[in-house]
């Protein structure tokens, strides 16, 4: 068992993270990488008249895409024991399209959550901001954001890392304390609070009102909206509010507020798991896709619904589906 150096605690690396990287990454790859391709192509090039929501989840699949092409050079980094042999630029572009896009992933998942609570709760004002030109820009800008924040981090040159004992060549992670008083600490602060927490919060919010508003409409599809609503929430919240928690917990410690090396090596190992549960969204998205165009039927709760059967009666309105 390797030792790192972190802020003066002596912290014990643990050997499961050799095995477990390894296998959801190569489970991600196998099931994610298809998946999204197909969700990508599909939701493209084939639904039309293009939505918002179509643009969205091209979105989210291409985010996915970034991530799942970064996983061979981490497969190879955790099996060789965490030792980096591709070189510093190669580290720099891979982990920061890597953070990066699991950054773009909980965003657009965002997207689609406040799209569909729009659709549900506040639906005339919905079909005025519908246009897919709305969600073309709302995805160009985040798109631009986040990759000028990669650019301007890959341009700054490399990444100074505490070195162990055995020689190894850490990769985005095991920074010198310094890296996190001049770039890093800005960027993780910034990025946990806007493109983590707030994002979490948006979905905790919308996704509750709109399944109140859907279980208002008593058929079997809205119904079957409301479950799928329920696993959209319950696979987020799985996949990377863990993630937000414990990243919270770990710049709390690199910022030396938690100064505990026991709850520092229970950090240390908290991250381990939720860093694999996150990546496992990518093979997950895929099943929503599915069970979201097969099985909900939005097309029935969406623009059919909005354009014929919301009717103002007394300042009341009264939704009808068939």
């Amino acid at each position: 068992m390797m030792n790192v150096t972190d802020l003066g605690c002596n912290i014990a690396t643990v050997e499961f993270q050799y095995y477990l990287f390894p296998v959801v990454y190569i489970l991600a790859l196998v099931v994610g990488l298809p998946g999204n391709l197909a969700a990508l192509f599909v939701f493209t090039f084939k639904i039309t008249p293009r939505t918002a929501f179509s643009v969205y989840i091209s979105n989210l699949a291409l985010a996915d895409i970034i991530i799942l092409c970064t996983l061979p050079f981490r497969i190879h980094y955790h099996l060789n024991r965490n030792n980096w042999v591709f070189g510093d630029v190669a580290c720099r572009i891979t982990g920061i399209l890597f953070f990066a896009n699991i950054y773009l992933s909980i965003c657009f998942m965002t997207c689609i959550c406040v799209d569909r609570y729009m659709a549900t709760v506040h639906p005339h004002t919905y079909l005025r901001m519908r246009r897919p030109w709305v969600s073309l820009a709302v995805s160009a800008v985040l798109w631009c954001v986040i990759t000028v924040a990669m650019l301007i981090f890959v341009l700054m040159g490399p990444l100074e890392t505490n070195a162990d004992k055995s020689g190894s060549h850490s990769c985005f992670e095991n920074f010198a304390k310094h890296e996190w008083n001049t770039r890093l600490g800005t960027y993780s602060l910034l990025s946990l609070i806007f493109c983590s927490l707030l994002p979490s919060m948006i979905i905790l919010v919308c996704y509750p009102l709109a399944v109140r508003r859907i279980s208002m409409i008593r058929t079997k599809t809205a119904q079957r909206a409301v479950r799928v609503i329920y696993t959209i929430l319950a696979i987020t919240l799985l996949c990377f509010l863990p993630n937000h928690v414990v990243y919270l917990l770990h710049l709390l410690h690199r910022m030396e507020v938690i100064k505990s090396c026991t709850s520092a090596n229970h950090i240390y190992v908290a991250r381990r798991v939720t860093m694999a549960l996150v990546t496992l969204n990518t093979c997950l998205d895929p099943v929503l896709y599915y069970v979201t165009t097969r099985h909900c039927k939005w097309k029935r709760l969406n623009m059919r619904w909005l354009r014929k059967r919301v009717q103002k009666r007394s300042g009341v309105y009264t939704i009808a589906v068939s």
